[in-house]
């Protein structure tokens, strides 16, 4: 009998004490959970210049992952700082806003200005958000064939008398990228002034074997804003996303091709990479050139670059292209491509051609694509029919739903992967750069497009965009109902996340 009534006593005992255990660690979550959920509310809501949708995403994130979520929002959600912002703004005093000061008046000299009404409001809306520079008489050059594009790049650059000045997002260590260092090696060599940007983020690292060889010569080789932060103030949210090439100040290459193996077609992953890049000879490379000082001054601790005739030279180009280029990036809360491309859908008349690989538009792009469609304009929207990043490609697959339900015309490209970033409104507004129909385009990435305004232009871009639909599917309602209850849990689950994507 004591032995039992022993037993029993322990028993109480250890109930008493589990259930004590089970009461403490109920409030310890309740705690955690409450602190969590008000810091989550501080931390998200304190900056008013952010967007309602990215908050409540981060909400989404710091409620669902307690305390790890934190760290990711540490990493992945702050903005730039004050600091940050003005150090970058600053470089601009090189001489670039003489340029655009004195080129501003151009947009009164156009010839035909009753035909040029709708580029003029363009024109006015980037001098006045970023003095962005207008330039008339370009000879543009559209490259979509990576072959093509490395063919006349790398033949550019052998040509080269004063500088090379290189801004990728990805520079890979692999055939092409090694294809191109050592040609820059060779240039270096001969005395030719080489400078070399790119994002840590997209090329996977420094790479400090990769640019040895370019360094040891004299090659001058940077990773963008890396030198100046430390491992915990990094921002690895904000990716330079640019792709800049400027040879002597005469040629400039803008466009979506990065420098990696893949843009020529050699991985089986994504098989023929299409992309669209502009070849410019004219005064619209002195834009390139200011966006590639602005970007070099900003980065490197050492030699900064300063207006001279060297790198800003007079151009004799005769083409028929008038262009701007337009930069945007966290450290403007202007976001000038965005609404580049807010106007440009808005505005269209009669068609509107869409080219994006990522395409996750804010309500406000939704809206206005919806407008034009039932306003009579023909919209048509191009996307990738593989992913290359999952939510990503599953967030697009919901937006491209969305469009086909409201009976817009939808493809997906089907010969490889499409990577281009093009729009083209009424066959005379083009833009072609690196800026994707996305939210991190439009508020995370440093990006840079050119908006040109031309007839010719336009129409070969569409001609193009004719071309790339035999190789592409219409994605109707009844090809996205057929798909099966667990993918479009995914995409609409992905959908959550679009604005930090």
């Amino acid at each position: 009998m004591l032995m039992q009534h022993k037993t029993v006593r322990i028993i109480v005992l250890f109930k008493r004490s589990v259930g004590m255990f089970e009461h403490w660690m109920v409030l310890i979550v309740e705690f955690v959970f409450i602190i969590n959920t008000l810091a989550a509310i501080l931390t998200v809501f304190r900056d008013r210049y952010r967007d309602i949708t990215a908050i409540w995403a981060w909400m989404l994130v710091l409620l669902l992952f307690p305390i790890v979520g934190f760290l990711i929002y540490f990493l992945f959600g702050r903005k730039l700082s004050g600091n940050h912002i003005f150090t970058m703004q600053t470089q601009q005093i090189m001489g670039i806003d003489r340029i655009a000061t004195n080129q501003q008046q151009e947009v009164l000299s156009v010839s035909d200005p009753e035909h040029f009404v709708e580029e003029q409001s363009f024109i006015r809306l980037f001098l006045q958000n970023e003095q962005a520079i207008f330039t008339n008489q370009n000879e543009v050059d559209i490259l979509t064939d990576g072959h093509d594009m490395f063919e006349k790049l790398f033949s550019d650059i052998r040509a080269a008398k004063h500088h090379i000045n290189i801004e990728f997002y990805t520079i890979y260590n692999d055939k092409i990228g090694n294809e191109l260092v050592d040609l820059l090696t060779e240039k270096a060599k001969e005395g030719i002034r080489v400078r070399v940007i790119f994002d840590s983020w997209g090329s996977g690292g420094k790479n400090a074997k990769l640019y040895k060889r370019l360094r040891a010569v004299g090659g001058q080789v940077e990773a963008f804003l890396m030198p100046r932060w430390h491992l915990f103030s990094l921002h690895v949210n904000n990716h330079d996303h640019r792709k800049l090439v400027i040879i002597d100040g005469n040629i400039g290459y803008i466009g979506g091709f990065n420098v990696g193996d893949q843009y020529l077609g050699r991985l089986k992953k994504f098989g023929y990479w299409r992309d669209t890049q502009l070849r410019v000879v004219g005064d619209g490379v002195l834009a390139m050139q200011s966006r590639f000082f602005t970007d070099w001054n900003a980065t490197t601790k050492n030699e900064k670059l300063e207006f001279s005739e060297n790198y800003f030279p007079s151009t004799n180009a005769s083409g028929d292209v008038a262009m701007q280029v337009v930069s945007s990036g966290p450290d403007s809360d202007t976001r000038q491509i965005y609404q580049g491309y807010l106007r440009m859908i808005s505005m269209a008349h009669e068609s509107i051609t869409i080219q994006s690989p990522y395409f996750i538009p804010n309500s406000a792009i939704m809206d206005a694509i919806e407008v034009a469609a039932r306003s009579g304009v023909r919209v048509r929207v191009m996307i990738p029919s593989k992913p290359d990043h999952m939510f990503v490609y599953r967030a697009t697959e919901y937006y491209a739903s969305v469009l086909a339900q409201e009976g817009i015309e939808v493809y997906a490209y089907d010969k490889g992967f499409l990577h281009a970033k093009t729009i083209v409104i009424d066959d005379k507004i083009v833009t072609v750069g690196s800026a994707n129909m996305d939210i991190r385009s439009f508020a995370l990435n440093f990006e840079v497009n050119a908006f040109l305004y031309s007839q010719s232009l336009a129409l070969k871009m569409n001609n193009i965009f004719e071309q790339d639909l035999a190789d592409a599917t219409l994605l109707t309602p009844k090809y996205f109902a057929k798909q099966s209850g667990w993918l479009r849990f995914k995409y609409f689950f992905s959908r959550l996340l679009t604005p930090i994507l």
